[in-house]
């Protein structure tokens, strides 16, 4: 006889999978009409549970896992702090995963969890992730998951992140209010939601003070410190900004150096603005007017939401959006 599994019987069933499995574990939220239909298709056809995806759900390690795109990147680093203090607090240890901003490395971490190491999942997704297939595998052997900062919108879970399009908004209003008449967009990936956030924040900012877009003012960067930098050299030969909007700090880090190599001043020749959680940005030289995240607080809400849930048997997460705010703080950069 054919062996039946969880997919079957949901297909049997006209069933979501994570349905099945949480009707076959007596979950609350689950009906009880629906219960019975499950359990009684499992008798019928002698379903017997995979031991490793039952792994997750019976088995609890005290570990949750944190998967993120890099560490060098100073907001990453922050929001580990905050959510290893909760985790202590709860007697949990962190695993920490880094994808390096590759889709596959994500993949095969997501594979790595399969056989029930972790409790939870925290995620950050990388530049290059448009498929969540990896992640909804987890998802419905019973995994719970929590995006923070990168998040997939479509994804039926709890997201934690900060106000990508207003703070992005605020910063090109910034540059526009200090006289700046061509303002440049350094852009992370596309495919990711804080990508198309901060950029249409810039968008709007200059819609709104009837400023011209011009193309060869946004650049999208890439994760090699060396091509963003000639990326951005090529910017400034085809059409010389006078502000420059950096999406992430490691983008206006490149800035500063491109402006040593043309011999341009900041912020006489052009004033720099970026998302960061440097420590050292109001030591550079000329200190860094920056949209600072409260990285700290965003990890440790995360993991206070996650952990919350695998306390509370069976309890699931919300699919909802919780938004913290970040600040500009304007310093030389910026300088009229």
């Amino acid at each position: 006889m054919e062996s039946v599994n969880i997919k079957k019987l949901a297909q049997l069933l006209n069933l979501s999978i994570a349905t099945v499995s949480k009707a076959l574990r007596d979950s609350y939220d689950i009906s009880k009409e629906t219960k019975e239909k499950v359990v009684a298709l499992a008798k019928e056809l002698n379903y017997q549970p995979n031991p490793h995806a039952s792994s997750l759900r019976k088995h609890k390690s005290k570990t949750i896992a944190v998967i993120i795109p890099e560490i060098a990147n100073n907001y990453f680093t922050l929001a580990i702090n905050g959510i290893e203090t909760v985790a202590q607090e709860k007697g949990y240890h962190v695993l920490i995963y880094i994808t390096h901003e590759d889709y596959q490395k994500e993949v095969s971490l997501a594979k790595d969890l399969y056989n029930g190491r972790v409790d939870g999942l925290l995620i950050s997704v990388s530049g290059a992730t448009t498929d969540y297939t990896h992640l909804q595998q987890l998802q419905q052997m019973g995994l719970p998951i929590v995006f923070f900062d990168r998040v997939c919108e479509e994804f039926d879970t709890l997201k934690v992140t900060t106000d990508d399009y207003e703070s992005s908004y605020l910063a090109t209003q910034h540059l526009i209010e200090q006289g700046c008449k061509k303002v440049a967009h350094l852009a992370i990936s596309g495919n990711l939601s804080i990508g198309n956030k901060r950029k249409r924040g810039y968008l709007q900012a200059l819609a709104d003070h009837q400023m011209p877009v011009s193309e060869s003012l946004i650049v999208e960067c890439t994760n090699d410190d060396e091509i963003d930098g000639e990326l951005i050299r090529e910017m400034f030969i085809r059409e010389k900004p006078d502000g420059i909007f950096a999406a992430v700090e490691r983008y206006a880090m490149a800035s500063y150096e491109v402006c040593g190599l043309l011999n341009l001043q900041i912020p006489r020749d052009v004033k720099v603005i970026s998302f960061s959680n440097l420590r050292i940005a109001a030591f550079l030289n000329p200190s860094l007017s920056t949209i600072t995240q409260p990285a700290f607080d965003i990890g440790k809400e995360a993991a206070s939401r996650l952990l919350n849930t695998l306390e509370k048997k069976n309890a699931p997460l919300t699919n909802e959006n919780i938004i913290f705010k970040s600040s500009l703080i304007q310093r030389t950069s910026t300088a009229k």
